[in-house]
């Protein structure tokens, strides 16, 4: 197949152009150009961040657990389609029930936790930044948190994802959703 170029029939037979059949993968993944977007993104607020005592970074990284509930887009998408562990977190969370929910949330989050879902929620801070409805210093923070692997920012945008879907707290705008 690597000497098929894109334009050629396909080798299955088909008759079909290569690209419009089985295909000649190239250019990057998805999970390539997130991972990109994040590395750039954290170079951007690199000086920022740089800048901050140890203590000053702590206390900002301690401050990122709020963050899911100011705003929806810092909210993780979860899937339509809930796996049985996030299920079983919606009804940990909805009975509040820690010791069920932090026997699940690592498995949620390995299941949640990609290059695609770290780049929408560094998007999602750096427009808040740029509005002005998150301080420039909090955001960096954030950034530099989804870029180097850290899952502070991610595990609270999950909780809160999950209390919101199983009707335990209120979106950011104030609605209750229906369990």
């Amino acid at each position: 197949m690597s000497n098929i170029g894109r334009n050629e029939p396909c080798g299955c037979g088909s008759g079909l152009k290569a690209k419009r059949c089985c295909g000649v993968t190239r250019g990057p993944s998805d999970g390539s150009l997130a991972l990109a977007f994040l590395m750039g993104a954290a170079r951007d607020v690199a000086e920022s961040a740089g800048s901050l005592s140890e203590r000053e970074f702590a206390l900002l990284l301690a401050e990122l657990v709020d963050l899911p509930c100011l705003d929806l887009s810092l909210q993780i998408e979860l899937p339509k389609l809930l796996s049985p562990a996030v299920g079983r977190l919606c009804e940990a969370i909805a009975e509040d029930d820690e010791i069920a929910g932090d026997a699940v949330i690592e498995q949620v989050l390995v299941e949640l936790d990609t290059p695609v879902a770290r780049e929408r929620l560094a998007r999602a801070v750096i427009a808040l930044r740029d509005t002005g409805r998150l301080p420039r210093r909090l955001a960096a923070v954030a950034v530099v948190d989804l870029a180097s692997g850290s899952r502070q920012l991610l595990c609270a945008s999950v909780i809160e994802a999950v209390a919101v879907r199983a009707g335990v707290a209120r979106t950011p705008s104030g609605l209750l959703l229906a369990a």
